[in-house]
């Protein structure tokens, strides 16, 4: 009987050897709910950025140094859904890790990869709003293609660098000992989960956002002088002016929702290695899905903010995408 009991109910833990893990055990009904809400968001994360950067680049009128920008972060937010998220659910939902640790360092470096890019992008979407209001008369001068796509090298470039020298290398180990925390129980992949990484990550959100910030109080005091002197300006340049508003607005809007998803997780990091780590792992698994949540954002406000994505949407869901005359079409003719 003993031995039949110990069958049915099998011990909470990821592997059968000392060291392990304590594993959740969700009943099936429960695990099924959250595989599906996971699914679910996974597929509009991965769909939502490919019609964006499938958008920004089959249709000419879209090939400005914005939407560059818009489509970098586009691929940043598909590929963290493609990459990232699956391993991401199947650790969140049986809370163990499975696949080895070379898979495990390899995901560990795509997860921070794709979301530190994320930021950087949405940083310099800000420097370019940011001049095409305040600097209107300079800006198809200034911010050109060529400028753009140094941006967006930087934007992967850093971060790529950036992680790669903390997991590839054998600095941790070797120069920071001294921070580390015990070593970390089988089947958890926290290969950076020290008293440092929550501090030594905070600039590298702090710092752009505190930018991004900046920029956009000053974008909204410029743009609402803009609004008040409208009547003095011509006609097209008044036009000119109210797009580059609206986009603006739209664009803050998308880093007011970075703020939003991505501050719990932040503080929670930092505040948690001051305690020892004293955060359940719901609680935890809660932050990161809602700052993962935050890459199904960018397509759901251009949907309901530019009309051009809409036009762009419509056309890409019929045949007419296939016209040859389609990727000529002026998406910003009313």
């Amino acid at each position: 009987m003993r031995a039949v009991l110990i069958q049915e109910h099998p011990a909470a833990f990821c592997y059968q050897v000392n060291g392990s893990c304590p594993r959740t055990v969700h009943p099936l009904g429960i695990q099924l709910v959250i595989y599906l809400a996971c699914a679910a968001g996974m597929l509009i994360i991965v769909l939502g950025n490919l019609f964006v950067a499938f958008a920004v680049s089959y249709f000419k009128v879209l090939h400005t140094p914005t939407n560059f920008l818009l489509l970098s972060l586009a691929l940043a937010d598909m590929l963290l859904g493609l990459l990232v998220l699956p391993l991401s659910t199947i650790r969140s939902v049986e809370s163990c890790w499975f696949f080895g640790d070379f898979l495990c360092r390899l995901h560990t470096y795509l997860d921070t990869l794709f979301c530190l890019t994320s930021i950087f992008h949405l940083c310099f979407i800000s420097i370019d709003r940011h001049c095409a209001i305040c600097d209107p008369l300079l800006y198809p001068s200034k911010f050109t293609v060529r400028v753009a796509l140094r941006y967006i090298l930087a934007g992967w470039g850093v971060p790529a660098a950036y992680t790669s020298f903390f997991l590839y290398t054998d600095v941790v180990e070797t120069r920071l000992s001294q921070w580390l925390e015990e070593m970390p129980c089988v089947g958890s992949c926290q290969l950076l989960l020290n008293k440092f990484w929550g501090w030594l990550n905070f600039p590298l959100f702090f710092v752009p956002c505190l930018i991004m910030i900046s920029l956009y109080v000053k974008i909204f005091v410029v743009a609402t002088r803009q609004a008040q002197q409208i009547t003095t300006l011509s006609r097209s340049l008044a036009g000119a002016a109210k797009h580059e508003r609206k986009a603006a607005k739209t664009l803050g809007i998308a880093v007011g929702l970075y703020l939003l998803c991505w501050l719990p997780f932040t503080i929670d990091t930092m505040v948690d290695s001051l305690l020892h780590f004293i955060t359940p792992p719901l609680v935890f698994d809660i932050f990161i899905w809602f700052a993962y949540f935050n890459s199904a954002c960018n397509p759901i406000i251009y949907v309901f903010s530019y009309q051009w994505f809409r036009k762009a949407l419509k056309l890409m869901l019929s045949q007419k995408v296939f016209s040859s005359h389609t990727r000529i079409v002026d998406l910003y003719q009313e």
